[in-house]
């Protein structure tokens, strides 16, 4: 019989030990990497779609940008664009400074859309964050914080 995740884990990384927070910590991974499936679906766009709203709510950008922030191709990003503005939810205007090229500016109908279906996900996190205290956030930051900088390592 094989090894248990943990004890694996325990026998490649030696200070590795099991702990709620690690088990918290891939719980949230894992929500994470489903949500915007669900909210997808829910929304009646494509992941592409709704991350591609997500940059654009940001800021607005050509739509070369948004492909490289999508990884996806130049025609694939137009495609995208092209469901959106067919949508409402985006619109393709000429570059302030150079009329040439285009920019794709996300619409109220847009925002809205992404803002309806996170609302209550975000809600429910300004809750949590306002309950806690000072010093409690300070902590949470710093394992998040080092979180994060553990997983950028790999990219």
């Amino acid at each position: 019989m094989g090894n248990s995740p943990s004890t694996a884990m325990q026998q490649a990384v030696p200070a590795w030990r099991p702990a709620r927070t690690l088990e918290m910590l891939q719980e949230l991974i894992d929500v994470a990497e489903a949500l915007p499936e669900v909210v997808a679906r829910r929304a009646g766009m494509s992941i592409t779609e709704l991350h591609a709203l997500r940059h654009l709510s940001a800021e607005p950008m050509g739509p070369v940008e948004l492909a490289r922030r999508l990884r996806v191709t130049s025609a694939a990003s137009s495609g995208v664009v092209d469901r959106l503005v067919a949508h409402g939810h985006a619109e393709r205007r000429a570059h302030p400074d150079d009329g040439r090229r285009t920019v794709v500016v996300v619409t109220d109908s847009g925002r809205a859309e992404v803002i309806g279906w996170l609302r209550p996900m975000f809600q429910s996190l300004a809750a949590l964050d306002q309950s806690l205290s000072d010093t409690e956030r300070e902590v949470v930051e710093r394992y998040l914080t080092g979180a994060v900088d553990a997983m950028r390592e790999l990219l």
